[in-house]
């Protein structure tokens, strides 16, 4: 799995890599077939936008966003809301081939 941080009109320092990075190895825990990840940090006048998105095998990606004054909190609520539309995927998927119509 392949993961990339982008940064818009920002400056990523080590320690916000090494963050990102250790949340985003987090993410195949709930939905093993994802391709590649991508994070990208933006900052707009005063406030941080992150979008995560990710590849996942034979299916349209999973696109989370945030916005926050706290690059941090932004980056965990964004997280979070990727876990959240990644396990709602799998238990879809689940469903459907286990449940027989009528």
């Amino acid at each position: 799995m392949k993961i990339n941080i982008i940064t818009r009109h920002a400056d990523i320092t080590p320690s916000i890599e090494e963050y990102v990075t250790k949340k985003a190895e987090r993410l195949p825990r709930y939905f093993d077939q994802i391709d590649s990840i991508e994070v990208v940090i933006d900052k707009i006048h005063n406030d941080y936008q992150v979008e995560v998105i990710c590849a996942i095998e034979h299916g349209d990606p999973i696109i989370a966003r945030s916005e926050s004054q706290d690059m941090y909190a932004c980056i965990d609520l964004c997280m979070d809301r990727a876990v959240r539309q990644l396990t709602d995927h799998k238990s879809r998927l689940r469903d459907r081939k286990h449940n027989p119509g009528s």
